[in-house]
């Protein structure tokens, strides 16, 4: 990968940084309700508005509250949350480390579950097995991570069984086991719903990629069978699959918001519902535009991955 085309990537990611910026300003411009009558309530006098409005910097055009804003934003600034009056970035970052860690854990049990079930249902193609997996898929694409998180809910929270909490988190750094054990239904809600469309997608391209011809010509010069599998069937159809990856990252940003919200999660998600119900801009700008760019940056990583799979890809 050349220094150019890493250069041109972080130009386009700064692009999509002030596109996704302006969106969200905008957005947040027309939402209804007025964020000082949400701060001083429904019987606050016009003078009491005025004056917080004044105080925010709500009186000024939009276009210098978009300047106020962005210009913080490039020194680090995000603003202080209308609602805690607490510096919203690392309120922002704690949150958004949480939900990482949430979706991170999520897309490591899909790899170790998807890609192995995957190489299984395309090499006993047409078997059990194979129909066993195509069959456990079709229920994951068909359940939405609000149905089943509220059926985990139901079913393994209950007192008698004690299995697992229903609700909470605990920091790593205080009991790992502890946060493991609050971490686990959540990260079960998430791993069960991407397992089936990634496994899909691995049993798709690997039974493709063992019809090749190079493959033929493997198991025709008497390689053990793991080798033609892993180093040559596998590494050439896993290219699809991180795209996949990649595009998941997006979908665990939207549908973490529901899952946190179901199990009191309090990552980036839950804090952008109370955001948003509360009309504390601050918070649900740079919440929105930090989850944005996480996204992008996924993206771009997804493009490091192809390079380092398949050495024919090369940018310039």
């Amino acid at each position: 990968m050349s220094l150019a085309y890493l250069v041109k990537r972080l130009v386009y990611l700064l692009i999509t940084a002030l596109v996704v910026s302006i969106i969200v300003f905008g957005i947040t411009q027309i939402l209804p309700a007025n964020a000082a009558q949400m701060l001083l309530g429904e019987f606050a006098t016009p003078e009491a508005l005025a004056a917080i409005e004044a105080r925010l910097g709500l009186d000024q055009p939009a276009y210098r509250q978009y300047l106020d804003w962005i210009g913080g934003v490039l020194v680090g600034d995000f603003g202080t949350s209308l609602r805690t009056g607490l510096p919203v970035g690392p309120t922002v970052v704690d949150a958004m480390s949480r939900s990482l860690t949430l979706a991170g854990l999520s897309l490591l049990m899909v790899t170790i579950v998807a890609i192995p079930l995957g190489v299984l249902a395309a090499v006993y193609q047409g078997r059990k097995i194979d129909l066993g997996v195509s069959l456990t898929s079709y229920i994951g694409v068909s359940l939405p991570e609000f149905v089943l998180a509220t059926l985990l809910l139901v079913w393994l929270t209950r007192p008698e069984l004690g299995w697992f909490p229903a609700s909470g988190y605990v920091p790593f750094a205080d009991d790992p086991l502890k946060a493991l054990w609050h971490l686990a239904l959540p990260v079960l809600t998430l791993t069960i719903v991407l397992t089936a469309h990634v496994m899909r997608m691995v049993r798709s391209e690997m039974v493709d990629v063992l019809h090749s011809d190079y493959v033929r010509a493997a198991d025709l010069r008497g390689l053990p069978r793991h080798s033609v599998l892993f180093r040559h069937a596998l590494r050439n159809s896993l290219l699809p699959t991180i795209t996949v990856l990649a595009l998941d990252v997006g979908y665990l940003i939207g549908g973490i918001i529901v899952v946190e919200e179901i199990f009191a999660f309090p990552g980036v998600g839950r804090l952008l519902i109370v955001a948003v119900q509360q009309r504390d801009l601050p918070l649900i700008q740079a919440g929105a535009l930090i989850m944005a760019m996480t996204y992008a940056f996924s993206n771009l990583l997804a493009d490091f991955a192809y390079a380092y799979l398949d050495r024919r890809i090369q940018y310039d």
